[in-house]
């Protein structure tokens, strides 16, 4: 199964929201649609998207100080502005938090299409191995389709391996991964990853590590 981008779209003209929605979905995006602000809000916070869409002038809240409170809360999830909003003002403010395309209303909504795709052109394939799924560009390992939550040393140790299936990994490599290195805390590590991933790593003693390949 490849990877399907997640795309919270906030818009409130139903019928625009509607008709980009289809669109996008026809090419093979996963859209979620809301139309005030507050929704918006409460999606970001339930899912992990890979990309936002707002409209800045809809209800509850502004698509600006929407994205204004996701930077602010660390989520860097791309983000396109559609508006009416012309004024030089309103767009050095999107960028100015964190936007990274603004599409002026009125628009061809083939338009948008092609910026949307334009953010994923350049996205590694996914690697898959047994019943897991690592998304490069993401780094997120889902097993079972389920996200396996990583910590910052699992997740770089993960990446390595996921790379690297079927070769002896020298341990001064994946020794980079630690924040103290030791031969102890490297198998404290390893261990704990292949406890989340259930992967099976094999020692090769004086030399590494290796994820066997099946």
């Amino acid at each position: 199964m490849s990877w399907v981008p997640k795309i919270l779209l906030l818009e409130d003209e139903i019928d625009l929201a509607e008709t980009l929605k289809e669109l996008l979905e026809e090419s093979d995006f996963d859209v979620d649609m809301v139309h005030t602000g507050n929704d918006a809000v409460d999606a970001s916070y339930e899912t992990k998207y890979d990309l936002y869409i707002f409209d800045i002038n809809v209800p509850d809240m502004s698509g600006l100080e929407i994205l204004e409170s996701l930077r602010g809360a660390d989520d860097a999830t791309p983000a396109i502005f559609i508006s009416a909003l012309v004024d030089m003002n309103s767009i050095a403010k999107a960028f100015e938090i964190g936007a990274d395309d603004y599409l002026k209303k009125p628009f061809f909504p083939e338009e948008l299409l092609i910026r949307v795709k334009a953010k994923f052109t350049h996205i590694s394939q996914d690697i898959e191995f047994d019943a897991l799924r690592y998304v490069v560009a993401k780094k997120e390992l889902y097993k079972d389709e389920k996200l396996v939550p990583l910590g910052e040393v699992q997740e770089c140790l993960c990446d390595i391996f996921m790379h690297n299936i079927g070769n002896v990994l020298d341990k001064s490599i994946l020794m980079e991964c630690l924040h103290h290195p030791s031969d102890a805390a490297l198998r404290v590590a390893i261990n704990k990853f292949k406890q989340l991933s259930g992967l099976e790593i094999k020692n090769i003693r004086g030399v590494g590590y290796m994820l066997e390949k099946r």
